[in-house]
């Protein structure tokens, strides 16, 4: 903690609204250019449930994100709905990193900013691995809580209170600081950015870059970027739409089953 306050880092992506994202037929890749850029959903509860705990205990909030130079943007945002601090982790020496290497690289840049509690999104719409937060815990040896539905501070306790979501239940978990939260996009609603929020992000509070030679002495050049990454994309595609199903009356469970079997073995899955 600094100054009796919680330092709380939240790592956040830019990604391209993936309602109106192309790729090409070709190549199989992204077609970014032209595609508005927003806040990763979860990440965006990430900031609010940062924000939360701040207006609470006065918590020091402090938001990173790793991309290029136009992620800027995003990070601004995240200054105009209330954070302190921000940073953008950007180099040539990170690009082409998977998330392996994407998850070294923030928690070397976790330890040269220091932190008391992380939270990412659960994963990212456009990559849909829910890696890199779990990732950054374990490189760091923190304790973790994935899929928190709700964030509870104990107050005499260096300690938080983490209800979980899990498909068909929830389970509360007590966990020692520091730790590592991934939120859901369900575990509150992000505030809107203010007026005067808006004005110190773009006037009084600038976004800071990390270049690796700022964390070198926190994670290897060896383990960043494209040399870092043991995985490679080796094509993207769209999921295709199926056919037009078929619907039959049945009068009874027996004869449900009946036509479901027969339409088995037609298709000789039986």
């Amino acid at each position: 903690m600094e100054n009796g306050k919680l330092r709380i880092i939240v790592c956040i992506k830019q990604v391209p609204n993936t309602n109106e994202v192309k790729l090409d037929p070709v190549t199989g890749v992204l077609l970014r250019d032209g595609v508005p850029s927003i806040i990763n959903p979860d990440d965006l509860c990430g900031i609010e449930a940062a924000l939360e705990l701040k207006d609470r205990y006065g918590c020091h909030v402090t938001v990173i994100s790793m991309g290029p130079m136009q992620a800027d943007v995003a990070l601004r945002e995240a200054l105009a709905m209330g954070c302190d601090e921000a940073y953008l982790v950007s180099d040539k020496l990170f690009g082409g990193a998977d998330t392996w290497a994407t998850s070294r690289t923030l928690a070397g840049a976790a330890k040269m900013l220091g932190y008391d509690l992380i939270i990412t999104g659960r994963q990212a719409i456009d990559g849909d691995t829910a890696q890199v937060g779990p990732q950054i815990a374990e490189h760091l040896g923190i304790p973790q809580v994935s899929y928190a539905q709700d964030i509870e501070k104990l107050p005499e306790e260096a300690a938080l209170i983490v209800q979980r979501y899990y498909e068909d239940r929830y389970q509360k978990i007590k966990i020692k600081l520091p730790a590592l939260v991934t939120a859901l996009s369900t575990l509150n609603t992000p505030r809107y950015m203010s007026v005067g929020g808006v004005v110190a992000a773009y006037d009084d509070i600038p976004v800071k870059i990390l270049k690796y030679e700022d964390i070198k002495d926190f994670v290897d050049e060896k383990d960043i970027g494209l040399k870092g990454s043991p995985t490679r994309v080796k094509k993207s595609f769209t999921k295709t739409a199926k056919g037009q199903g078929t619907l039959h009356d049945a009068v009874s469970e027996d004869e449900a089953v009946e036509i479901i079997v027969s339409k088995l073995k037609e298709h000789y899955v039986l």
